[in-house]
């Protein structure tokens, strides 16, 4: 029996092969994380420059990999921050090493992050949930990509405040050829194509009412893109579940980030993961929750 007889007659290898997928690709989107925003920031720094026409460019903010002149996704090779050991290839084994390297570099002992065996762990189990919910097919490849790209701007909005529109803009183009293709997401094309400008418009609304009543900016351009990515994959019929989820989480998160952590009140929150956390759940809980909802509601 070929691999691809197992991946469609049995769920368990199905689950395990997403699972494991997830946690090679979780390992990889923790160097995209950190690198697409120093990436942006020398490339905004060298067009400024050029435009101020002052010469050599200098970074407007600090740059934490200063010391190498090539640097992108896969130059220079992973390495430990603090002593710059390259990490070798047992050294990065998806939690597995993590573990057994007890939480430190092999070189210089420093601890490394919890944050990275993390994001590799919930990479695998959402993509093992993705496999589990959807099976073997074409669409469950597609809704791979898109579950990672989410998991990529939680994160990079979490760190950075930032959407980077490298990211947004694929995923909403690739969300109208998803459906296009009419891959198994039970959305037409006019209902993603309504999606994509719903999206970008209502939190563009939301944006101006907010900056005309209170004179500040309450969330960024890269969330009206990011729900118009959403609207792309999903229609328009999920924006409104969507909005409400993240508000409701966002509210709860920033109430007690007050409460317990003592955070400022004013300071400001990224929208970008609620969004991405709420796309999530309607993907895999959508049908449960408007079932719900009409069987509470419209009784």
């Amino acid at each position: 029996m070929t691999l691809i007889e197992l991946l469609t007659t049995s769920t368990p290898v199905l689950v395990g092969c997403c699972l494991i997928l997830g946690l090679l690709v979780g390992s990889f989107l923790n160097v995209v994380v950190y690198r697409i925003p120093i990436m942006l920031y020398r490339e905004w720094t060298t067009q400024c420059q050029e435009m101020l026409e002052e010469g050599e460019a200098k970074p407007v903010v600090p740059d934490p990999a200063a010391e190498f002149s090539t640097f992108n996704l896969l130059k220079p090779d992973s390495h430990c921050p603090a002593c710059k050991h390259k990490i070798t290839a047992l050294e990065n084994i998806p939690v597995f090493s993590y573990l057994v390297l007890g939480g430190k570099c092999s070189h210089c002992k420093i601890p490394i992050s919890a944050r990275y065996p993390s994001v590799e762990l919930a990479t695998g189990l959402m993509s093992a949930l993705v496999g589990l919910s959807f099976g073997a097919s074409w669409l469950t490849m597609a809704l791979l990509f898109f579950i990672w790209s989410l998991i990529t701007l939680t994160l990079i909005d979490y760190d950075e405040q930032l959407l980077p529109d490298s990211i947004t803009l694929p995923l909403l183009w690739a969300g109208l050829l998803v459906n296009t293709l009419d891959l198994g997401m039970d959305v037409s094309l006019q209902d993603a194509v309504i999606g994509v400008m719903a999206g970008y418009i209502i939190l563009w609304c939301f944006f101006w009412a907010f900056k005309l009543l209170t004179g500040k900016e309450g969330m960024g351009y890269g969330d009206f893109k990011l729900l118009a990515a959403l609207g792309a994959w999903m229609g328009w019929q999920s924006l409104l579940p969507i909005i409400i989820l993240s508000s409701l989480v966002g509210a709860v998160f920033g109430i007690l980030n007050v409460l317990i952590l003592k955070r400022d009140k004013t300071a400001p929150m990224p929208f970008g993961p609620f969004l991405a956390g709420a796309g999530f759940i309607m993907l895999i809980w959508g049908r449960q929750i408007t079932d719900l909802y009409m069987q509470t509601f419209m009784v």
